[in-house]
């Protein structure tokens, strides 16, 4: 699969709202303008106006495009309260991250009074195109949770769950990893993950079929899988990897991404509204990935 299809099956929907806070960002702006012209989102950008417009000014016609409003704010936390209150007042579907410490705007979506929160777990879940593979391969939580208990990880499991569910894949495989596919009592993550496989079958974990603990090549290899002798839905075909920490999650993302040369887009999923809360190192074409996986979240 490609995440060039996220794009396309963004457009489908009736177009979607996307508040930006501090977009005076080459990036963000690059990643804007790429969605105009692909008719995937409109825009309010919030932030300083004169560096938007000064960003703007190598692509022609951007700031007058009718798709596009800017709202001009005088700090990145004030940047960050107007976008996260758009959002709350429904004038935009989803939230996106721009020249702004992550912090500032977590912030914001956790304020009590204008925040998105809705009592559940926030978590990050990442699309990747891997090169090799005829699939999307997601991973969470890479970037959020640091050492999820159970409770937790159920919930990570199932916001990723309801982003698959977004991008076209009915009935994600999932594999709570580990470092070994048995259950040892010395090591915490092959408990939890034989806990979640059977919350699975007991239904309190749905529309998704888990198995775990599975080793990494044993998730994503039916060669590994059968050498190990091990038989299960999920093994070697897994669409979800669960990982256990998020030390685990996040050199697995950036191993991805520099060894493997594969493409992402990323949310921040179990708020009001998804959030792209990327890295202001990613590159445009991320980010537009990001924004193509957020808006068929929201829809």
């Amino acid at each position: 699969m490609k995440l060039d299809s996220l794009i396309l099956r963004a457009t489908q929907y009736e177009r979607k709202t996307v508040a930006v806070a501090a977009a005076e960002d080459p990036e963000v702006i690059e990643a804007v303008s790429e969605a105009v012209k692909r008719n995937l989102a409109k825009f309010i950008l919030f932030g300083d106006k004169e560096k938007i417009l000064d960003n703007m000014s190598q692509y022609e016609n951007l700031a007058s495009n009718d798709n596009i409003r800017i709202v001009h704010t005088l700090s990145s936390s004030l940047a960050a309260e107007n976008a996260v209150q758009a959002v709350k007042l429904n004038e935009a579907n989803v939230l996106m991250k721009g020249n702004i410490s992550t912090a500032i705007i977590l912030k914001a979506v956790l304020n009590k009074d204008y925040g998105l929160r809705t009592g559940n777990v926030l978590s990050h879940v990442a699309v990747f195109e891997v090169p090799g593979f005829d699939k999307f391969t997601i991973i969470t939580d890479a970037a959020m949770n640091i050492a999820p208990d159970l409770e937790q990880k159920a919930q990570i499991l199932k916001n990723a769950v309801g982003i698959a569910n977004s991008i076209g894949i009915e009935l994600p495989l999932v594999a709570p990893i580990a470092a070994v596919e048995v259950v040892n009592p010395a090591m915490q993550s092959t408990l939890d993950a034989a806990a979640l496989t059977l919350m699975n079958k007991r239904g309190q974990i749905t529309d998704c079929v888990v198995d775990g603990p599975l080793a990494l090549d044993n998730a994503v290899s039916q060669t590994a899988a059968r050498y190990k002798g091990i038989k299960s839905e999920v093994a070697g075909k897994a669409d979800i990897l669960l990982v256990p920490t998020i030390e685990v999650g996040n050199a697995l993302y950036k191993s991805l991404i520099y060894f493997a040369n594969a493409k992402v887009g990323a949310v921040i999923a179990g708020a009001k509204a998804p959030i792209v809360l990327t890295s202001r190192a990613d590159t445009a074409e991320s980010k537009l990935y990001s924004l193509a996986l957020a808006i068929c979240s929201a829809s």
